[in-house]
């Protein structure tokens, strides 16, 4: 499947980097397929489909190709954190698509070290998007209780849904990486210090990724909502408020010049990224959301109506039947996401990755997300309270035969 996807890329693809991508992911996977055939091939199949479709297009386009737009942002707003405390351009200087930065304050991180002089390939944001993915997606397989971690992380990173935004410098791995480890943080059983020292450690990591990028903050309700029924009210207003701390506190210290002036934060973060900008964002894929604030100012009032009127309901569905684990709210925030992409006016396609990377998540680690343990505490009273049986917490799966 993976090697006929890559196929199909590089067949309607463009001359440019995608095919690039798509031309060495075909020679991966397929090289996968062949090795995960034979006795005892399975790690090096493995190691296959990474460097083919991960490594190599990585390295090989960050060596030989001119930078993506995402990844010329994030190298750009790194250089301008550094010299001047903000990674936004001044209002006078936007006019062009490219000196937009629609992403969050931390996401200049990524371009840190090219900042600091680091040259070549190795200052590449593209490579430490990279490896700060696999990183949290090994950490999230090994607290979700999945055995042999490392080769789950390395899995999901080499699957096209994360390796073709990688090569090519897109920013949603990380994000998408982040709001996995918050999940995997609150599958174990919600008991005794343990559960509530889990419970801050995933409030900094999902302040972590709605530090870098807006798509991340629809998770903050979703698992709030969550918390509230397996540890009550307080506690779950307790962690989305460190969320939001965390969240604000590494803009702050990211970013001290855009908080002085906030309006530029919002031009570049807000109102460039929902087309309300003299210079259009080049998202556009054809969505209903899109298709129809191409037919003017009403239009596009039309759909900005709708994508609030989407976040209304899912608002009002977290107040009414709240996920009662993160398995429910995994799948919650998977069609939330889908939806307000959908009705979004200014969208692409690639944003999809978010749902499809939430759902393929739950397939992987869904043994030791529905694993039942007994439970006790506000878990199960927060449930009984409305009727509702608790989602059954966990607690770390085997090997699945």
């Amino acid at each position: 499947m993976f090697a006929g996807y890559a196929a199909l890329v590089a067949l309607f693809s463009g001359p440019g980097q995608d095919r690039g991508w798509a031309l060495w992911a075909v020679a991966g996977y397929t090289a996968a397929l062949l090795l995960s055939r034979r006795r005892g091939g399975r790690p090096a199949a493995l190691l296959a489909s990474a460097a083919g479709a991960v490594a190599a297009p990585l390295i090989w386009l960050a060596w030989r190709a001119p930078p993506t737009p995402d990844a010329a942002v994030v190298a750009r707003s790194a250089v301008l954190l550094v010299q001047h405390g903000t990674p936004y351009l001044p209002a006078g200087h936007l006019v062009s698509v490219i000196a937009y930065d629609p992403y969050l304050p931390a996401m200049s991180v990524f371009g840190l070290p090219g900042a600091l002089g680091l040259a070549g390939v190795a200052g590449d944001p593209r490579i430490w998007l990279a490896l700060v993915t696999t990183a949290a997606f090994v950490l999230a397989f090994r607290v979700a209780g999945r055995p042999d971690a490392v080769g789950w992380g390395v899995f999901a990173v080499a699957s096209p849904v994360l390796a073709f935004p990688l090569a090519v410098g897109v920013t949603d791995p990380p994000v998408l990486a982040l709001l996995c480890l918050a999940l995997a943080l609150l599958s174990q059983p919600p008991a005794g210090r343990a559960g509530g020292r889990r419970v801050w450690l995933a409030a900094l990591a999902l302040g972590g990724a709605c530090a870098m990028k807006a798509t991340a903050w629809p998770a903050l309700p979703v698992i709030t909502a969550m918390l509230a029924v397996r540890y009550g009210a307080r506690t779950a207003g307790r962690s989305a408020a460190a969320a939001v701390l965390a969240a604000l506190g590494a803009g702050a210290v990211l970013a001290p010049a855009a908080v002085a002036h906030p309006a530029v934060l919002v031009q570049n973060t807000v109102l460039f990224p929902l087309g309300l900008t003299q210079v259009r964002t080049p998202a556009a894929s054809p969505l209903p959301g899109h298709m129809l604030a191409t037919l003017g100012p009403d239009g596009r009032l039309a759909a900005i109506a709708l994508l609030a009127a989407a976040a209304v309901a899912v608002a009002a569905s977290l107040l009414i039947r709240p996920p009662a684990g993160p398995a429910a709210a995994a799948i919650r925030l998977a069609l939330a996401l889908a939806l307000l992409f959908t009705l979004s006016p200014a969208t692409r396609f690639g944003y999809f990755t978010y749902p499809i990377g939430l759902l393929g998540w739950l397939v992987i680690v869904r043994t030791g997300l529905r694993r039942p343990v007994a439970a006790a505490g506000p878990a199960r009273t927060a449930g009984s309270a409305r009727g509702e049986p608790a989602e059954p917490v966990s607690v770390p799966a085997g090997p699945v035969a």
